[in-house]
């Protein structure tokens, strides 16, 4: 007979009790944000090793792609040399998938690292009774989504391990649990977690020299304050707007703003094919581009939008729109344009811009000037801190190729460059008028 105790080949060190204290008083949720280096995935196995022995059931471990799973977990080996998957003791092991990185118990329980990557259907048809989402932020939340009723239905449990990627899904997903008592919610930086397991010496996990090295070897200090400090307003690598995001929050640019009723609504808009048709509303008081409302959906056709336009209380001026609404549909041989004209909206359209970084250096100078309401501009804001580059693992470079998570950002933003141009234009006619005019009755006054 084999005495074995979980969790196995593991003592949790003082920052890591809570997460299993919770768990065992009832807690079905958790959110870890842990810096890097700080045990997450050996101590979220290690509570799901313990669960599985509590309860007979399926269990996924799900990162965002296959290869990380197995990288990670499946073939990965920590500092002390020991195999992230010894800490499921062998002799409680009944088989072992290596295709599917699959294990079987001897008490039936089944453990399964699993890519997003391999598709989200066959996870519908699955019974599973826990979760552990590894790089939540990184990974469709579609996932989630999927399983959340199944495993509400099971009176399963779910847990979400992962250091900031900017303020997306998973930084919602935070502000969520850390407000709800129903969810074991926990962030920590460098500066929380100690070496004090039994044995250990009670020295920092990661210490200032480390990050000194880090530092000198070439991490980024957004990458720093990202990955050591979990900080959600760290820019994301490759991300265009980033700095200019960071700055308009830190000056309080984004915040409730009212509508004034006496002062033109003017929109930008993207108009989608197969993608979001996005419009943003916006008002210029003085030097200020104020963006008090956003609106955007899929799979609708331009009636839609110019009702959602009518439905609010808004006094409309100028509407823009990029160069292509001109383009001709082939099966009516009207264009976009001439479609809205018919349903009474009349489109300013900007040139096409020639190179993408036009448009991107243009959204960077005018972003300084908007104020953005916080409520509803909030998937605006989200996709502006989030519009990035896409990086090419293989060459370790960032690809000239833009990746979109939603290329209009750059595109209205151009808009309201434009109609600032026209404004600061319109207000130099009407200095001059008013300038000819003062000098007129000057004259005038002359000759009295």
């Amino acid at each position: 007979m084999v005495n074995l105790t979980l969790p196995h080949k593991f003592t949790p060190r003082s920052y890591q009790i809570p997460l299993f204290e919770a768990f065992d008083n009832g807690i079905k949720r958790g959110v870890l944000v842990w810096h890097r280096r700080s045990g997450k995935d050996k101590c979220s196995l290690n509570l799901c090793a313990k669960m599985m022995f509590q309860r007979v059931g399926q269990y996924y471990h799900l990162f965002p792609t296959a290869r990380q799973a197995r990288k990670a977990i499946w073939d990965g080996i920590d500092k002390a040399g020991l195999k992230v998957m010894d800490h499921f003791p062998k002799e409680l092991i009944k088989t072992k998938n290596e295709t599917d990185m699959k294990i079987t118990l001897t008490n039936g329980s089944i453990y399964q690292l699993v890519g997003t990557d391999m598709g989200l259907d066959w996870l519908v048809g699955t019974n599973p009774v826990g979760l552990i989402f590894s790089e939540y932020p990184i990974m469709t939340p579609k996932a989630w989504d999927l399983m959340r009723p199944i495993v509400r239905e099971n009176d399963g449990w779910a847990l979400f391990i992962y250091t900031p990627r900017g303020q997306n899904h998973g930084h919602k997903l935070y502000e969520m649990a850390d407000k709800n008592d129903q969810w074991f919610c926990s962030r920590l930086t460098v500066k929380d977690t100690l070496r004090d397991a039994e044995g250990e010496d009670g020295s920092r996990v990661v210490s200032d020299e480390d990050i000194a090295e880090e530092e000198r070897e070439g991490l980024s200090p957004e990458m720093i304050q990202q990955e050591y400090f979990t900080s959600f307003h760290a820019a994301i690598p490759g991300a265009y707007f980033a700095r200019e995001m960071t700055k308009a929050e830190d000056d309080g640019r984004f915040l409730n703003i009212p509508w004034e009723p006496k002062i033109d609504v003017c929109t930008a808009w993207d108009l989608g094919v197969d993608d979001a048709t996005a419009i943003i509303f916006y008002q210029t008081v003085g030097n200020e581009i104020r963006l008090i409302d956003y609106y955007e959906a899929n799979g609708e056709g331009l009636p839609h939008f110019i009702n959602v336009l009518k439905s609010k209380p808004y006094v409309y001026g100028a509407h823009h729109a990029p160069w292509d609404i001109e383009v001709r549909e082939l099966t009516t041989g009207k264009s976009r344009r001439d479609t809205a004209r018919s349903l009474g909206i009349i489109f300013t359209v900007g040139k096409k811009v020639r190179a993408k970084e036009e448009a991107i250096e243009q959204a960077r100078q005018i972003i300084s000037k908007c104020w953005f309401d916080k409520a509803k501009c909030e998937k605006l804001i989200s996709s502006l801190r989030n519009y990035h580059k896409e990086f090419d693992d293989k060459l370790g470079v960032y690809k000239n190729l833009i990746f979109i998570l939603h290329l209009w950002a750059a595109l209205l933003l151009r808009a309201l460059f434009i109609h600032r141009r026209l404004h600061q234009r319109q207000c130099l006619r009407q200095r001059l008028r008013q300038l000819l005019r003062k000098r007129l009755l000057q004259r005038l006054h002359r000759r009295q």
